[in-house]
């Protein structure tokens, strides 16, 4: 039931998206905060646009860390979520993101995908819990496994476990949504660097980051394509190719 409520959800964007197109970004930048801003500033920008130039700014973006750092949710707090002190003695990075949620650890092997999308040219997207439904709706079909689930209002789950974590924030007229997909990450690294976190989902049932987090197999660059073709999204400076690895051409992000 769950899957077909978000084949369902994944076929309502297609209805509604052939005659749209956004801008794709395959890009990691050297600063790991510099890639929380860069999603943050086009998300400000589409907010401060209007008429056409509207689907220039929106954005599916894909990046990966090399290295692990440890991200806040927008109103989280350290001291309770994360092992401050095992952190700095590592030189792990804590950060915060814009976005809502419980924190997390990313790294090699955790894909990170957000979308910056308008509210007023996708007015399917203002309700909520709809927007997960369809956003991770296209995800699942990209993945292109059975078994995977939608869990609570955002996490994507395969036999009970958790493959992927997404959060939303939301401005008047315009749309960030950041996730992530596990699928060759360092599970303990999770036990390492953060605690049991305080609020947990009811499907938790309190099990430890090690029994409750799991990798999904997976082609990424395969997965890329698929995602990018359901959205329309492809290379600003050459439409139809699936790209963009250079920063040259993109507003620069730094700490």
């Amino acid at each position: 039931m769950e899957e077909k409520r978000l084949t369902v959800a994944a076929r309502t964007l297609a209805l509604g998206n052939s005659q749209k197109t956004m801008q794709l970004v395959d890009l990691t930048l050297p600063a790991p905060q510099g890639n929380l801003t860069f999603d943050e500033e086009r998300l400000q920008r589409l907010e401060e646009t209007d008429g056409d130039s509207v689907g220039e700014l929106e954005t599916l973006r894909f990046w990966e860390s090399p290295t692990p750092v440890v991200v806040l949710g927008r109103g989280g707090d350290a001291s309770a979520e994360v092992y401050e002190e095992v952190c700095a003695l590592e030189k792990i990075p804590i950060l915060r993101r814009a976005s809502g949620g419980g924190s997390v650890v990313l790294g090699p092997g955790c894909l990170n995908f957000s979308f910056v999308l308008s509210l007023d040219r996708r007015p399917e997207l203002l309700g909520v819990r709809r927007s997960y439904e369809i956003i991770l709706g296209t995800v699942v079909q990209a993945l292109s496994r059975s078994g995977i689930k939608l869990c609570g209002l955002s996490d994507l789950t395969s036999e009970g476990r958790k493959i992927s974590g997404n959060a939303q924030k939301r401005t008047r007229r315009a749309l960030l949504h950041q996730g992530t997909i596990l699928y060759n990450f360092d599970i303990d690294l999770l036990a390492r660097f953060l605690r049991e976190p305080p609020k947990q989902p009811v499907y938790r049932k309190g099990r430890c980051h090690q029994e409750f987090v799991a990798n999904v197999p997976m082609a990424v660059d395969e997965f890329k394509k698929r995602l990018s073709r359901m959205w329309g999204a492809t290379c600003p400076s050459c439409r139809g190719s699936h790209h963009i690895r250079s920063a040259s051409t993109l507003p620069s992000a730094s700490l």
